[in-house]
């Protein structure tokens, strides 16, 4: 009986590398499409990945087949050979590639170029190669500005996308629906994704991350600590403190899709992989003066500020791309994701966890980069 392979996109993403590591360790047989850099190969780069997976789990683990390429090509910039293997080894396609850009530039760039360019490109391949079995990474934020409990079987009912990603995302989604050629495709829809619950390890760092590390290099600036505390002057947050927000810890989205993605009876769902408990603003605002040691901010309530200071000024120049990102959230609702991993309830994001998180994050200097391994010479 022939070992059909998952092919994988994305996997060097902080989801995708827990993918990656989730799925070998369940005895799945992947293979990863990669983009070399100028200055790696794309084995050189899963190597040194695998490299830190290792040393990590104390442990080896299998190998994947790595393909060179690029969703924003067309065949996705692999050559026939590659496409011939992907014919005959590759039944399941687990597109989790995608770009995190907010706001475009324009049509021909980010999100457009990967998530919609990069999903039909997708698409075509798994045509071309006879692909039916198709997982596809989509966001909770499909549900764009809308209010109240937000179903699993919901996609486009008239929502307005928050930012350009939402709504790439949104279109995305449309066309892997009508891509007739697949088995009832599986949808998988995290909420904001943050680090490992258990170790706190990130290898991006956008939205909460973005605030905790502008925060973290104001506080730290010459300015600020050449202050005594009394001489702080209040910073407003234009909030009210009771904004809620739905994080979920990457391992825990890992675990859960690779149940889902291996157990067969699962599949052609929708899946929300969203918490059971929201955080506030209030608490975030909270781990963020915790961390650094720094209580001088206040909620204003939702608006523009009069008279800014300097410090507010700066704060909201650079955030100002992310500031559809702290609306209140919606209820999703997690009916499907209940039924196929009862034993996988989502760990609880509080203040606890957030601060350890934090801790990690500004011990990584908000960077991460695997230690490159050096391959044997027949392996390049």
């Amino acid at each position: 009986m022939m070992n059909y392979h998952i092919l994988l996109t994305g996997a060097t993403g902080l989801l995708g590398r827990y993918l990656l590591k989730d799925l070998l360790l369940a005895d799945a047989s992947v293979a990863v499409l990669v983009r070399p850099t100028r200055r790696e190969t794309a084995d050189d780069r899963v190597a040194a990945l695998m490299g830190t997976w290792e040393s990590k789990l104390g442990r080896s683990l299998p190998r994947p087949v790595v393909l060179s390429g690029d969703i924003c090509d067309t065949d996705l910039g692999l050559d026939q050979a590659s496409i011939g293997w992907i014919n005959d080894n590759c039944d399941a396609m687990l597109h989790n590639a995608a770009s995190l850009t907010f706001q475009s530039t324009d049509n021909e760039g980010e999100p457009w170029r990967s998530n919609i360019g990069g999903t039909e490109n997708v698409l075509a391949l798994c045509k071309k190669t006879g692909i039916r079995d198709f997982h596809h990474v989509s966001t909770a934020y499909v549900a764009g500005t809308r209010h109240g409990r937000i179903y699993e079987s919901e996609l486009d009912v008239g929502q307005v996308p928050g930012n350009d990603y939402e709504k790439s995302k949104i279109q995305a989604e449309k066309l892997v629906h009508a891509a007739d050629f697949l088995a009832p495709p599986t949808f998988f829809r995290p909420a904001i994704i943050i680090g490992d619950s258990q170790t706190g390890f990130t290898t991006t760092f956008h939205g909460f991350y973005a605030a905790l590390r502008l925060g973290h290099t104001l506080v730290n600036s010459p300015e600020i600590q050449e202050r005594d505390e009394g001489e702080f002057e209040r910073t407003r947050l234009t909030l009210n403190g009771d904004e809620s927000k739905n994080f979920v810890p990457v391992d825990w989205v890992s675990a859960a899709m690779a149940h889902i993605i291996t157990s067969a009876e699962f599949h052609g769902k929708t899946y929300h992989l969203t918490p059971r408990q929201s955080v506030t603003m209030r608490m975030i605002r909270n781990v963020l003066e915790d961390t650094y040691n720094f209580w001088a901010t206040e909620f204003s309530g939702s608006g523009e500020l009069e008279n800014p200071t300097e410090i507010e000024r700066l704060f909201y120049e650079h955030i100002q791309i992310y500031n559809s990102y702290w609306r209140d959230d919606p209820v999703f609702d997690t009916t499907n994701t209940d039924a196929a991993a009862p034993h996988l309830p989502c760990p609880e994001v509080d203040h606890e966890m957030l601060k350890r998180l934090s801790k990690v994050a500004i011990d990584m200097n908000f960077r991460w980069k695997d230690e490159r391994v050096k391959l044997p010479i027949d392996a390049v």
